[in-house]
């Protein structure tokens, strides 16, 4: 895999974007209606760069507390949310689907009076944080995308019935653990088909062409070995195929390449993270780039 390295920016702009003085700037939790739901939303106010914060596949805001408090609160405005049917709040819906996860970024943003942010994804978050940042590059200050985003065909006829047959199992015992807010409140069929329809979007024709559309700068976070749900080094050659994207965009680099696995990133690797938020950041406050 290609070794960490500094990447030029299309961003020139020097200074912290500002955010009119509203009430929207006081910490607020609450929900966000949109479509036919609504998401539970932390907003940590305050006047500094806005940090949007994309969970993995079906977990929860609460995986970001270690980056979170990384970062601290001066000089940064943090927004988390539970997607649909996520966490103990957000309500079901009928569209459970990439694009209605894309579009609920602009909805948690508009509800938030936030014009311009970075955004930080988490594996299935990653691939919407990217998605995000090459359909709105006048918004999005940079983008962080850990351990996912990673344009490879892994998905055939014989891992899709692997994915079925999977959360068939989980949905035994999923309703048991449901109530507190650890499995999202969706039927095994729907998490089986929102993780099938990821392998569709990773493919490298459909995902590759984004991320070399991306013009803000944006940093990986990748991590090491294999986690639930994977074999041998599937997961090892998958990430390899940020080589390429590397060298075919300069707006984006590596960040930073850790020890933990993918399920383990973001509370053992939290400082990586952090770290890669503010380099990103540094390139419109450089001030907020210093530590490492």
């Amino acid at each position: 895999m290609t070794k960490n390295r500094t990447t030029s920016s299309a961003s020139t702009t020097s200074t912290t974007p500002t955010t009119p003085t509203t009430s929207a700037t006081a910490p607020w939790t609450g929900m966000v209606p949109v479509d036919d739901t609504a998401l539970a939303v932390t907003d940590t106010g305050g006047a500094g760069i806005p940090v949007v914060y994309l969970n993995g596949q079906f977990a929860t805001q609460g995986y970001w507390r270690h980056v979170i408090a990384d970062l601290g609160d001066t000089g940064w405005r943090h927004i988390t949310f539970d997607e649909r049917a996520r966490g103990r709040k957000s309500k079901t819906s009928a569209d459970y689907s990439f694009e209605a996860a894309v579009r609920d970024v602009d909805a948690v943003l508009a509800a938030r009076g936030v014009e311009r942010a970075v955004v930080v994804g988490w594996s299935y978050g990653a691939f919407v944080a990217a998605h995000w940042a090459h359909r709105n590059p006048d918004r999005a200050l940079g983008a962080v995308l850990v351990d996912g985003a990673f344009p490879y065909d892994w998905l055939d006829d014989a891992m899709e019935e692997r994915i079925r047959k999977l959360f068939r199992r989980i949905g035994w015992f999923a309703p048991l653990v449901r109530p507190t807010g650890l499995t999202p409140r969706m039927s095994a069929a729907q998490q089986a088909e929102s993780n099938i329809e990821l392998g569709r979007i990773s493919r490298e024709r459909e995902l590759a062409p984004v991320l070399d559309a991306i013009t803000v700068p944006t940093r990986y976070v990748v991590a090491s070995g294999s986690s639930f749900g994977s074999r041998g080094d599937e997961q090892e050659r998958i990430r390899a195929s940020l080589d390429a994207v590397t060298t075919r965009n300069p707006n984006i680099a590596i960040g930073a390449k850790v020890a933990s696995n993918h399920g383990a990133i973001l509370k053992k690797d939290f400082h990586a993270i952090a770290q890669s938020v503010r380099d990103v950041a540094a390139d419109v406050a450089p001030d907020h780039g210093r530590r490492s």
